[in-house]
This record gives structure tokens, sequence and C-alpha cells, in this order.
């Protein structure tokens, strides 16, 4: 499991990430991508994945929190933001951190 990454979502926002050789799992829908999360989790150290179904599956999410690997991060989709990725990423820093040193707020 050497620096693998991997990104779940809708095909159409994964595309431009398997052009770039990233391993990509195609998902349209949460229960479809809480399956292939499963699947991969014990063979790449960081997965990307899509907000849309991100926001819906925080509390599956929640035990990925506990292990050092994978790291999963939610980005945009082809959609553009809906802001829940940047919201988590604050929410993670602070708790490890103690402080928000990125946004300031």
């Amino acid at each position: 499991m050497n620096g693998k990454l991997a990104i779940v979502g809708d095909g159409d926002s994964i595309m431009v990430f398997k052009a770039a050789g990233v391993a990509t799992f195609p998902a349209e829908s949460e229960a479809k991508a809480r399956d292939v999360l499963r699947s991969i989790a014990k063979d790449y150290q960081i997965i990307f994945l899509t907000e849309e179904l991100a926001k819906n599956l925080t509390e599956f999410l929640k035990r990925f929190d506990e292990q050092p690997y994978p790291v999963v991060l939610s980005i945009p989709s082809k959609n553009g933001s809906t802001g829940y990725g940047v919201e988590q990423l604050k929410s993670a820093m602070e708790r490890a951190l103690g402080v928000d040193i990125l946004f300031n707020n």
C-alpha cells in the first residue's frame, strides 16, 4: 500500500482522475459507494470521495477517523463544491490540532 490513491464518485466526476493514473471506482449511489469503500479501504492510503456521496455517508465514514489509513477526503464533483469537503477538513484539523490554523475563523 505504498502511496496508493483512489477516487469514488459518479462516472463523469472521476474520469479526469483516471487520466492522471488514479484508481477510479464509479458509484452512483450511497449504497454502492459504501460497498466500494469497504472493499478498497485496506488497499489504498488516500481515497477521494465526491462531496455528494460523502455528505450522505457521514456516519459510515467515521470508522476511518480512528485509523491512520485510509485517509478519506471529500472533493467537489462535476457539479462544483457544496462546501462539505472544506467543512470536514476544518473539523478534522480542529480535532487534531485543537485550533483552526488554515481558516482562522
